[in-house]
């Protein structure tokens, strides 16, 4: 039997790793480490990140819930694979999961297609709630962050597209959009 290290994740800053971190150390993890980040992508999660470079055959991560660990079903697969190769394990306290039985593995791939359905249908609402603020009136959107005036001035001092994103360290399709945009 190998070592139990234990990932506990908020998604912001007021939220409290406490409480994850009291279970994973009651769930016999010698290692506890802890992150505040997202949890919709992989990249910047350091944490994460230093306990797979130390897992090995026959250690098991540890989380409270799988969604402490990935948000959506192919990062989920894509961890499961990582440990999977590396001869380790994965646990939740709160849930039946653990890849080490079959029946573990079953339930955590169903847990992931839930997870990853709440996301989308947390995205449709936003979206829904958006169209209905655009229609009231009220959302405007994001401020452009693009002086098309100035765009405008350096293209009619002859440069071209290239040069003017790389003076305003703009985007050349932003330059192409404020251009097409002034010949209509």
């Amino acid at each position: 039997m190998g070592a139990l290290y234990g990932y506990a994740r908020v998604s912001s800053i007021d939220q409290d790793l406490s409480i994850q971190e009291t279970a994973l150390k009651a769930a016999g993890c010698t290692v506890v480490r802890a992150e505040k980040a997202s949890g919709k992508s992989l990249n910047g999660r350091s944490e994460l990140s230093t306990i797979m470079d130390f897992l090995r055959p026959g250690d098991t991560l540890v989380v409270t819930r799988i969604d402490r660990l990935a948000r959506s079903l192919r990062d989920l697969q894509n961890l499961v694979h990582d440990l999977t190769v590396r001869g380790a394990h994965l646990k939740a306290t709160e849930q039946p999961i653990d890849t080490s039985t079959a029946a573990g593995k079953a339930f955590l791939d169903m847990l992931g297609v839930f997870a990853e359905f709440e996301t989308n249908l947390r995205r449709e609402r936003q979206m829904e709630g958006i169209t209905a603020a655009r229609e009231r009136g009220v959302y405007k959107g994001r401020k452009p962050d693009i002086d098309a005036d100035k765009v405008r001035a350096l293209k009619s001092e002859g440069l071209g597209a290239t040069e003017i994103a790389k003076q305003l360290g703009i985007g050349r399709a932003s330059v192409y959009r404020v251009v097409k945009d002034n010949t209509n």
